[in-house]
């Protein structure tokens, strides 16, 4: 038996986890859910001996435990694997499962044993790939068993999973929950964090509730609710997820793409998009969704047309197309859409600086710059000057929305916006978009989120190999005909 007892984590003057007291099974799924911010990652980190609690202990079994290290915790079975994969490309599968613990045959590594065990520890996963198999070449889903494999080398009893779903498709979750169904027959206790809450209540054996870092209930999934876990995370009643969408008011053609490709191999693409019209796009992992998105931003080399409120900007560099009106906030906000180490304030006048400082930096101007977007987007910070990884991901997400607002665009391109973000800051981010829209913005959403796409879309492509494989609107626009395009079984019926 695994215990938190009484743990309160202080960060100077931040007080992250308030008493906690939680008790962890053996052959049981324990859903943990919470807002940005409620205290899940430092409750995890305390398990995984990242951080140590300033008050309270942890418990194996009834006897406190000092997890000083990762390692400390991996030595008594509590293994985690964050969302961020800690994997390197470069190396095989098996040099990654025992990257740091390569078995040896007198001083040299013994492959040849690496290999043997790493392929039982596929096999347990139900891989489809071996051991010599390069990670570079993986899929996330992949590199996710991969990741899965590594902790059951070492006799994981603990595993923790933290937003193991985010990028994965609907056959691959099904694969994942399958495999969490056997370890946990096989005794082994997981830990299971998602803001994504019908496959919480799917998965979980017990879910427990964090809320402003304490511990506020624990809920039956047999009896609850999407709805019933996100008022339990926000302490308060939730109206409709999305709001109302409203009809396209405009005819004006924004942006003309007419047979835009970003490989030779694939179909190109051709759409227009109207002021006021929210565009989805929709289809799974590879796609082409985030290609086509980086390509109109010109992050991508592609061929075709793309024309901007009837000028051409495909020879245009992403800064000449930013300024023209048209911006891309990336679905990779920690690797591309934010600088981590600078505050908030730098984050969000980034991308305009330079065109009204030449010579040097305006500080008055970018704090002005700052605490407006506070303001209009609710970033829940005190200092604008304190570096914006030390913000929720919900509120980081807001800060890298509101640096390309800053640019005054006609057509905003919002790839994954709501990647591992709660419940409330979704809401947030929902009404935003649909607001951009009546104020006549054009926009394009892609999501791998199915009820978002159908909730805030006027209509939806779906792409499939980097081609369109179905325009739907209306009535059309349903999980079951996107997902059938999105498979391409519609045409092969």
């Amino acid at each position: 038996m695994l215990d938190v007892v009484g743990v309160r984590k202080e960060f100077g003057t931040v007080i992250a986890l308030r008493g906690v007291s939680l008790q962890f099974r053996p052959g049981e799924v324990h859903g943990l859910i919470g807002e940005n911010g409620a205290g899940k990652s430092t409750l995890m980190k305390l398990l995984s001996g990242l951080e140590q609690p300033t008050v309270g202990e942890v418990r194996l079994d009834g006897t406190a435990v000092n997890l000083k290290g990762v390692q400390s915790a991996i030595d008594r079975g509590i293994v985690m694997i964050h969302q961020e994969l800690n994997l390197v490309d470069d190396l095989s599968v098996a040099e990654n499962v025992f990257l740091g613990r390569e078995p040896r045959k007198g001083l040299a590594i013994d492959y040849a044993k690496m290999r043997t065990e790493c392929a039982g520890l596929l096999e347990k996963v139900n891989a489809k790939f071996g051991p010599d198999t390069s990670v570079r070449g993986l899929s996330i889903a992949d590199k996710q068993l991969v990741e899965i494999a590594k902790a059951i080398s070492y006799d994981a009893k603990y595993l923790i999973m933290d937003e193991p779903t985010a990028v994965l498709t609907g056959p691959e979750v099904r694969s994942l929950f399958a495999l969490i169904r056997d370890l946990k027959a096989r005794n082994v206790s997981v830990v299971y964090i998602s803001h994504l809450l019908p496959e919480i209540l799917e998965i979980s054996d017990r879910i427990s509730v964090l809320r402003d870092g304490e511990f506020v209930g624990e809920l039956d999934p047999k009896t609850s609710t999407p709805q019933i876990l996100a008022e339990s995370m926000v302490g308060r009643e939730l109206g409709e997820v999305f709001p109302p969408l409203g009809a396209r008011t405009s005819d004006e053609v924004v942006l003309e793409v007419t047979n835009l490709s970003t490989t030779p191999h694939h179909q190109p693409v051709s759409f227009q998009l109207r002021a006021g019209e929210i565009l989805g796009m929709a289809g799974l992992i590879g796609a082409g969704r985030t290609e086509i998105s980086e390509a109109l931003a010109g992050f991508r080399k592609s061929t075709g047309q793309v024309k901007l409120a009837g000028e051409a900007i495909e020879k245009l560099s992403p800064s000449d197309r930013r300024k023209r009106g048209l911006v891309y906030v990336s679905e990779d906000r920690k690797g591309r859409g934010l600088h981590l180490t600078l505050a908030i304030s730098e984050n969000a006048s980034l991308p305009t600086l330079a065109d009204a400082n030449r010579f040097r930096v305006n500080d008055t101007q970018v704090d002005s710059i700052a605490n407006g977007w506070v303001e209009k987007l609710g970033i829940k910070t005190s200092n604008i000057h304190a570096p914006v990884k030390s913000l929720s991901g919900g509120n980081q997400q807001k800060v890298a929305i509101a640096k390309w607002l800053q640019c005054d665009p006609k057509v905003v391109i919002f790839d994954e916006p709501t990647r591992g973000v709660d419940v409330g800051a979704k809401r947030e981010i929902y009404n935003l978009i649909v607001d951009l829209a009546k104020q006549g913005l054009a926009v394009i959403l892609v999501s791998s989120e199915l009820p978002e796409v159908i909730g805030l879309c006027h209509r939806v492509l779906v792409l499939r190999n980097g081609t369109c494989e179905a325009e739907l609107a209306g009535d059309q626009l349903n999980e079951k005909t996107i997902m059938t395009s999105a498979a391409g079984l519609e045409k092969q019926a």
